[in-house]
């Protein structure tokens, strides 16, 4: 059972991280995350994590939604066990 693909985001969510799935070339499909900084002619440009940038043409897009920022990372690692 396959889910329906949507394509959620627009313009106005820029600012926002999303999740942006692309047709490839080759027939397949790939995701990408991460905060959208611009949205021009058809054009939109999505911010990674890792500090890449990546233009996505609007035709491509198969799927898309806006998606919680991520959490900040804890400090000291992981709270002691109790008996």
């Amino acid at each position: 059972m396959g889910g329906r693909l949507v394509h959620r985001i627009s313009p106005a969510d820029i600012g926002r991280r999303v999740s942006v799935r692309i047709r490839l070339p080759e027939g397949g499909f790939t995701d990408i995350v991460g905060v959208v900084e611009s949205w021009d002619d058809g054009v939109l440009t999505v911010r990674r994590r890792d500090g890449s940038a990546v233009e996505v043409a609007e035709p491509t897009i198969a799927a898309s939604r806006v998606v919680p920022p991520v959490p900040p990372r804890r400090r000291g690692g992981n709270p002691p066990r109790t008996p």
